[in-house]
């Protein structure tokens, strides 16, 4: 890997400078991988497999088809939650009283009575580990005060992330003809959730004692946790209007996938089927990383702040995903400006990481000022000034 400043460009009233890093993998074409691809077919009604980090999509089937997602609707429900808790609207201490409504669910189910008190992070559990149905309406009006108004939540969530063809009717996923979505969209879903540590926390849980008296243990109904190994959530769906689904996610030697295999005939077809898509991925692909997370990536100069430059750090890992065993050109440009004007808050943006091959754009990365810059105060400038002035050059 390789790095050289090759453009100067001006952008509005600054310079942009693009950092272009060119990575070649030089191993001989693996006719193997083609011809497995093109023979990879799985019995579901759609599925597609996605790399997490870049949205990147490796392989697909019948990925748009408009289907039923069953308790994988529940995946939004935990979203919504764990957002905001992260949003400080919500505390995972929070007591949640089980209304009559939220206890009347049957189906996958914890038994609520109406008055029950519970955490959010138990109900949390309940849902995740034994895909509860009560628990989900339990903490859908909990945190929005009916399900009716958490379910237009859902469906803003959804068309703010992209999954424009998914229409939720409940938190729950028990059957609704009006409730769908596609294997695509599902995946999108997903890729946002794992931006909440929790969420794969909760859906890597194998087993969760819910009660003690009586004893309720649930176990995880994602059987690919105790099968497939890399595999760390996220969330099953069964009706018998929906099929066999499971949206899954695996990481393997820096490379995290999703799945989903959505409308599955076959006993025990959510897990065959997903197997076999995610090992076409790990035997197909890996990541290439340019960057951690965090990562100090440039050092723009700093006009009148109390330092002369400033570190800039990706919000998040920058990378490729390569094809295993073909020569492969991918590039990245790093886009931050020459010089920036204090004052500068830590955590602003301050360009972009952009991964390419050849003209087609993969991955774009914002990049952060690492470290606050107050502005300098007149005697720091003026100090500034006469150091300049009064510095005798080595040369002279």
């Amino acid at each position: 890997m390789k790095g050289d400043i090759v453009l100067l460009r001006q952008a509005g009233s600054r310079i942009v400078v693009t950092v272009i890093i060119a990575v070649t993998v030089l191993w001989a074409a693996a006719p193997g991988r083609v011809a497995l691809a093109a023979t990879l077919e799985v019995k579901a009604k759609g599925a597609i497999l996605m790399e997490a980090d870049t949205g990147q999509v490796l392989w697909e089937q019948n990925a748009d088809a408009r289907l039923y997602p069953a308790s994988m609707t529940k995946i939004m429900t935990m979203i919504l939650v764990l957002e905001a808790v992260e949003q400080g609207r919500l505390s995972l201490n929070d007591e949640v009283v089980a209304s009559e409504r939220a206890a009347s669910f049957g189906g996958t189910q914890v038994w609520l009575e109406p008055g029950e008190k519970f955490t959010v992070e138990e109900l949390l559990k309940a849902v995740a580990v034994g895909s509860a149905n009560d628990a989900s309406v339990a903490l859908a009006e909990h945190l929005a005060g009916s399900e009716e108004a958490f379910v237009e939540k859902m469906n803003e969530k959804a068309r703010a992330i992209g999954a424009t063809n998914t229409h939720f009717t409940n938190s729950h996923g028990l059957h609704d003809p009006d409730l769908s979505t596609t294997p695509r969209d599902m995946a999108i879903v997903a890729r946002y959730g794992l931006r909440f540590p929790q969420l794969l926390e909760l859906t890597s849980m194998k087993e969760y004692t819910f009660r003690e008296d009586p004893k309720l243990v649930l176990y995880n109904t994602n059987k690919l946790l105790w099968s497939y190994a890399g595999v760390d959530g996220i969330k099953t769906g069964t009706t018998s209007e929906a099929g066999r689904n499971l949206c899954a996610t695996a990481k393997r030697d820096g490379l995290r996938l999703i799945s989903v295999v959505m409308g599955s005939d076959v006993p025990k077809g959510n897990f065959s089927e997903s197997t076999k898509v995610l090992s076409y991925g790990f035997a197909s692909y890996e990541f290439r990383e340019f960057f951690p997370a965090g990562a100090v990536v440039g050092e723009p100069k700093v006009d009148k702040g109390q330092v002369d430059k400033v570190p800039v750090i990706a919000e998040r890992r920058v990378g490729a995903v390569i094809p295993k065993g073909q020569k492969e050109g991918v590039q990245l440009e790093l886009q931050f400006p020459d010089q920036a004007r204090a004052p500068l808050p830590a955590g602003m943006p301050l360009g972009q990481a952009v991964v390419k091959q050849g003209d087609r754009e993969l991955d774009r990365v914002t990049l952060l000022v690492a470290e606050e810059v107050p502005k300098a105060t007149l005697w720091q400038e003026m100090g500034k000034v006469l150091t300049s002035t009064f510095t005798i050059s080595p040369d002279a």
